[in-house]
């Protein structure tokens, strides 16, 4: 039996409401139930990257009558078709969003390639390999704009070695803006964003290793160029289309592009800068006609028996091309009289709007479908090792996997985007789909490889050179960063970001800015002001870097082994080692934004708080333990807010109700 308080005759009234009631020394008292053992034991932590169960809530197959087995059957049925549906708009969604980024960013990405000068910096080059593929959100569509350049002989191959670097790294931005849309709950965007920026670790690292020694040595550009002198590489067949095959009649009734106005751009032909990117005749001829046309002189006619002057104009017969119209584009906007950049916004909110609901259905439905002995049997097939002795072969098997999807899809940005709601929900773990995702990049080099193959003859050399350095710049990184699992450091780095995003979830779109924005227009700037500036600024920046990182690790694991100032960062202003005060900014923000503007309310609080059961915020205020006595009678004269709180809940009076 728990103590009793002497003298209160009400409170045995109150918890023995079955009693006599009158106060009496022979009424029965029921015991009051304590927790003080529970409150003194520490419970187990729980890691929040350990994959959640998925639970069958439904009535079990066994318990069914025959009507509600053909009903099971039909709902299940439906909820696949409705997700290859959802899944299809999904991608069609992706590939009108890259067009759409096409429409508003292309043209300046074709003048940002204009500069050659700027493109023998290696640095700058890298810089204008990512934020062309981010202008684009098409790695392929900066890739070939790279080998425009380097078959027209305005751009070396050692020059584009690094700006195909760049491209990599511009690629991994668009599942990084998938996972936000699981920003709902914490724990899913925890493992769906920390499962995308893996991809953005890995490609970041890859260069910073990899581009210096490129600099110093050429050792991709030496290696690529031994092979395509060794071997005798003919001209295949064009690179296999077997997404687009399926994608393409929905896409191509919104739109469809000229893509060559962006190369022609690069190329610096003058006269496609008044062109416009959408499509208009899908269909036409070239023909080559005899034409009379004036020339400057007589020096520039074709011969001098086909010159004349007629006063002060010369004339002379030559083969003149002529573009036939056959037939007109049936797409949305083939005769709309809109602008590129106005078409370009209305396929960008269009196109993200239709994303954004397709990924949220795709997450129910999943979350549906992936029940009972359906998640387990999912979840052990894709994350699941083989038995020791092979156990490491699993991984290089799931790289594998990842390059033929890839392969198959024809897209790295369409693979990655597909399985980062899978991570969220919990069917894929992150240690599982970092292998998919090196193996993703490794499967789009190779259709580029074969699309470098279908080029003309005088073009193929340098062409398939620029893939070669692709592949081989992606194998190299995984040689970096995979086999070893000590160096597996992009997993380690994205669970990190995971947890600062699912504590902060503003952060996710300041890591995006200042990652595919702010640093590289940085780093662009002090490239172009010389290398003597882009040393002094780089160059401590990255020691400082690196000195908080190995800081970090040794507080965590040997802070005995740090002077004792060195052992916290609590000798800095707050602001320097937390992100707790910026919180309250942005929170603050939030709270305005959801009493001036009701209709955003929603996505203010998304975005905004980060005080809560993870917060590290001043002032949160989480519930009290019941130290003492579970029966809020007894909490009259100790705990009278908690008292006050069972009775609003409508527990008062109630010990089952607030037993722990």
């Amino acid at each position: 039996m728990g103590p009793r308080r002497e003298g209160d005759a009400s409170l045995e009234t109150q918890d023995n409401p079955g009693g006599a009631g009158d106060g009496s020394k022979d009424a029965p008292i029921l015991p009051a139930y304590s927790t003080v053992a529970l409150v003194d034991e520490e419970p187990e932590p729980v890691d929040p990257w350990s994959l959640p169960e998925l639970h069958d809530t439904g009535v079990k197959w066994a318990e069914l009558d025959t009507k509600g087995k053909v009903l099971r059957v039909v709902t299940s049925v439906g909820k696949f078709f409705l997700l290859i549906g959802f899944l299809y708009m999904f991608v069609c969604s992706l590939d009108v969003l890259s067009s759409a980024f096409q429409l508003v960013g292309g043209k300046a990405a074709g003048d940002i390639f204009q500069d050659n000068a700027v493109l023998s910096n290696p640095v700058a080059g890298l810089v204008i390999g990512v934020m062309v593929t981010v202008l684009v959100q098409s790695s392929s569509t900066s890739s070939s704009i790279i080998v425009s350049m380097v078959s027209s002989g305005l751009l070396e191959v050692q020059s584009a070695v690094p700006i195909i670097m760049g491209a990599n790294i511009g690629t991994s931005v668009t599942n990084t803006i998938v996972a936000m849309m699981q920003a709902g709950d914490r724990n899913e965007f925890r493992r769906a964003f920390g499962g995308a920026t893996v991809h953005d670790f890995f490609n970041w690292l890859s260069v910073l290793v990899l581009l210096p020694l490129e600099v110093a040595t050429g050792v991709l550009y030496k290696l690529t160029k031994l092979m395509i002198d060794s071997f005798q590489i003919q001209s295949g067949e064009d690179a296999p289309d077997l997404l687009n095959v399926i994608t393409d009649p929905l896409t191509n009734s919104i739109i469809q592009l000229d893509k060559s106005v962006i190369n022609e751009i690069a190329t610096g032909d003058p006269a496609a800068r008044n062109k416009s990117l959408i499509k208009i005749w899908c269909e036409t001829e070239t023909t080559t006609v005899l034409k009379n046309v004036t020339v400057p002189g007589p020096e520039n006619c074709t011969s001098a028996a086909l010159c004349w002057v007629e006063g002060n104009v010369t004339w002379t017969t030559k083969n003149v091309s002529e573009t036939i119209y056959l037939e007109k584009c049936h797409h949305l906007f083939a005769s709309a009289k809109l602008s590129d950049l106005a078409v370009g916004l209305i396929l960008l909110a269009l196109s993200l709007l239709v994303l954004c609901t397709c990924l949220i259905l795709i997450v129910k439905l999943l979350n549906s479908m992936l029940k009972g002995q359906v998640a387990v049997v999912i979840k052990k097939i894709l994350n699941t090792d083989f038995p020791f002795p092979f156990s490491w072969v699993t991984g290089y098997l799931a790289i594998l996997v990842g390059a033929g999807m890839t392969f198959i899809v024809q897209s790295s940005s369409v693979f990655t985007s597909a399985i980062t709601p899978l991570v969220g929900i919990g069917v894929i773990s992150i240690e599982r789909a970092y292998p998919l995702t090196l193996g993703s990049n490794i499967g789009t080099t190779t259709t580029a490889i074969l699309a470098a193959m279908a080029s003309p003859g005088e073009t193929l050399a340098n062409s398939l050179q620029i893939a070669l350095v692709h592949f081989f710049f992606n194998i190299a990184g995984i040689l970096l960063w995979y086999p070893i699992p000590f160096t597996r450091v992009p997993i380690r780095m994205a669970k990190a970001l995971g947890d600062i995003t699912a504590r902060y979830r503003w952060f996710a779109a300041l890591y995006l800015l200042l990652c595919f924005l702010v640093m590289p227009i940085t780093v662009f700037g002090l490239s172009l002001a010389g290398w003597q500036v882009l040393v002094g600024v780089g160059v401590p920046f990255i020691v400082l870097v690196v000195a908080v990182v190995i800081i970090n690790t040794m507080q965590t694991r040997w802070p005995q082994r740090l002077p004792a100032v060195l052992r916290t960062w609590d000798f800095l202003p707050r602001w320097m080692h937390s992100l707790a005060p910026l919180d309250r900014v942005v929170t603050a923000a939030a709270s305005f934004c959801g009493r001036r503007c009701c209709c955003c309310c929603k996505c203010c609080k998304c975005a905004g708080s980060g005080y809560d059961s993870e917060g590290e915020g001043e002032g949160e205020k989480k519930p009290r333990p019941l130290e003492m006595y579970d029966n809020p009678a007894l909490t009259q004269d100790g705990e009278p807010e908690l008292a006050r709180r069972d009775v609003e809940g409508g527990n008062a009076g109630d010990p089952k109700a607030t037993k722990m």
